[in-house]
């Protein structure tokens, strides 16, 4: 993965972003390998303490409100939420209506406007096809 700027947030910062991500993982009522291989990856970025990584995987299990995880972001860690918000709904290869709901929701919180949704949506397609793009040049370079 290329080099982020969420290390730069404060601990703090970085903490609710986590919390944000682990909330995203619930929408849908289900956590797929696909959404928590994103999950974890993301929350390697976060460089969060062994501690702070504790309450974030019992956030998995037990996610705070919406509205809590929104409290502690800046705008700058809002627009880095949202941005990892959308890979996390769109891991399993499907943004659900509730998924939507709730980057509506986020987007609205962050005063951004509706069609940033639609932006980043597209801006993900086109990642995951960047990426499969490289595995099947891999695949050719193996035959």
């Amino acid at each position: 993965m290329l080099p982020d700027t969420i290390h730069k947030l404060s601990r703090e910062e970085r903490f609710s972003y986590a919390r944000l991500l682990a909330f995203m993982t619930r929408v849908d009522n289900e956590l797929t390998v696909d959404e928590m291989a994103m999950f974890e990856q993301r929350l390697g970025t976060a460089l969060l303490s062994p501690k702070q990584r504790e309450l974030i995987r019992h956030a998995l299990k037990s996610p705070p409100s919406l509205q809590e995880c929104l409290a502690g972001l800046s705008d700058e860690a809002g627009r880095l939420a949202l941005r990892d918000s959308i890979l996390m709904a769109a891991a399993d290869g499907n943004v659900d209506d509730d998924e939507k709901a709730v980057l509506l929701e986020i987007i609205a919180h962050l005063g951004l406007p509706e069609e940033s949704l639609d932006k980043l949506l597209k801006w993900t397609v086109e990642g995951y096809n960047w990426m499969q793009s490289g595995y099947d040049i891999l695949n050719e370079l193996s035959e």
